[in-house]
């Protein structure tokens, strides 16, 4: 395992594409040419980045607890009893007795915050007062006043912008896009969102460039994937949501260089486009055979969920099959819950592993408007700790991707969602149902370590070891959750 963790860490730095991917580099740089850590991703002076005060947890997620927790205390008994917010251990509890109490709004408003108001910029309570309205409008939307609503909407959206220098403010201006789509999906029963998968796909990538979330994730379950093809010479790997495939190159050129040599590597990749299928397929095909590895690519354009005949996968006996799934919000990428669970048990894999956000899904529309918005304001506040208000690559990320997430989780579906109940934890159900936890190796922490030292400011994101799974977060708010999970028998 040695060579192979040696391996995946000069990997880090190398399988950085961009809009087109350039493996000419990327296998020239694979055999020998190596970069400092102070070039990696061209942050090539990190001290030119915005201060950040690290000497406290995450103060915009401070904030929004404060604030919340203050005004749920002041919500009329009838509305505050209408959706009971749940909470669970990645969000803030709400039962504490506040020595402000009985306060009107504008006394809250008047009293403020202290220093956490900072975040927003404006001494004036002009942060404050944009968290209350977007909390009142979220109360109006869960009992249905969507007259009201709308009304606070219009007001948001005058008062925030996207581009704001606070970090708060371009919460709430995001947070206010997704009630306006919320209050119409709402008006007329459904919402049927296009999907753009190649601006998504694009975002995706600076995403990884930017920030270690989506390298936490993809190299975490590379290590936990070698280890359970470890001796074996025929492999397969089905991936839920392949996207481009931004994760599996490293993982090729492990297996590539194996002492007891390369195995003979299937990959089925799922999503919704044929044609991007097709195109990371062509990409990774083409990337193996550089590497000299027998390689082959199976495309299938339908949701894991959605798949009645298991021909489709082209399942081969003797194959140790691993299923990797890096959940996210952008849209659901793998269909209901429960069909997914049934055939994940059919499948009877070697190894799934499993990349989650902390935030449910599921439950009440307030109880959704909450967990989001401290899973998202910590998410903001990450990336404005060392990215410029104006640049490019944050405001795209913000853009196409979190405020895609956002809206998702909001305002898709209408005031029914789709009708489906979703798992909230879905480590939880896996234990649930028969799998069995494969506990994250010290490698894979040792690579997770490794990938935050490549991203200032390296303290202000949190790692830790918990339960035989590896938490990444920003400061004190857990954000990604890693785990890897077995068969009672496996192939």
């Amino acid at each position: 395992m040695r060579a192979g963790f040696e391996a995946v860490q000069g990997s880090l730095e190398l399988i950085q594409p961009q809009e087109q991917w350039d493996y000419n580099n990327t296998l020239g740089a694979y055999v020998g040419t190596s970069t400092t850590t102070s070039s990696v991703n061209g942050f090539s002076d990190y001290s030119s980045k915005p201060h950040v005060n690290l000497e406290r947890p995450n103060e915009l997620s401070e904030w929004v607890e404060h604030v919340t927790k203050t005004l749920i205390e002041d919500l009329p008994e009838s509305e505050s009893n209408h959706e009971e917010v749940q909470t669970d251990a990645t969000m803030p509890t709400y039962d504490e007795v506040s020595p402000h109490m009985g306060e009107t709004r504008p006394q809250k408003m008047a009293r403020g915050n202290g220093p956490d108001d900072a975040q927003f910029g404006d001494p004036s309570n002009k942060g404050l007062s944009l968290i209350s309205t977007l909390f009142e409008c979220a109360v109006a939307i869960s009992v249905d006043n969507l007259g009201e609503a709308h009304r606070m909407v219009l007001e948001l959206t005058q008062m925030a912008s996207p581009y704001a220098s606070s970090c708060g403010e371009r919460v709430v201006a995001y947070f206010a896009k997704s009630m306006a789509s919320r209050v119409v999906n709402s008006w007329l029963g459904f919402c049927s969102p296009l999907t753009n998968h190649k601006l998504i796909h694009g975002a995706f990538q600076v995403f990884n460039n930017i920030s270690p979330f989506v390298k936490f994730a993809h190299f975490t379950s590379n290590q936990a994937i070698l280890e359970a093809f470890q001796r074996r010479d025929r492999v397969h790997i089905v991936d839920l949501d392949i996207m481009q495939g931004l994760q599996w190159p490293a993982l090729f050129h492990i297996l590539a260089t194996r002492m007891e040599g390369p195995p003979h590597v299937r990959m089925t990749g799922m999503g919704t486009s044929m044609e991007l299928l097709m195109e990371t397929g062509k990409q990774l095909s083409n990337f193996a055979k550089r590497l000299g590895m027998s390689f082959e690519f199976h495309p299938v354009a339908k949701k894991f969920g959605d798949i009645t005949d298991l021909s489709m996968l082209q399942i081969r006996r003797g194959d140790a099959l691993a299923i990797h799934w890096l959940q996210h919000s952008l849209y659901d990428a793998t269909g209901t819950d429960w069909k997914t669970m049934r055939l994940l048990q059919e499948l009877n894999p070697r190894i799934i592993t499993l990349v989650e956000q902390d935030i449910s899904h599921g439950g009440s529309f307030l109880d959704r408007f909450v967990g989001s918005l401290h899973y998202y304001s910590a998410i903001f506040d990450s990336l404005g700790a060392f990215l410029p208000n104006d640049d490019n690559n944050r405001h795209r990320v913000e853009h196409s991707l979190i405020h895609r997430e956002i809206n998702n989780v909001l305002a898709v579906g209408g005031p029914g969602r789709s009708g489906e109940d979703k798992f909230k934890v879905w480590r939880h159900e896996l234990g649930r149902n028969g799998f069995l936890q494969v506990p994250m190796s010290s490698n894979s922490l040792a690579q997770a370590q490794l990938i935050l030292n490549m991203f200032p400011p390296t303290h202000g994101y949190s790692l830790v070891q918990v339960d035989g799974t590896l938490r990444l977060g920003w400061k004190e708010t857990a954000l990604y959750t890693a785990s890897a999970w077995t068969c009672h028998v496996s192939r």
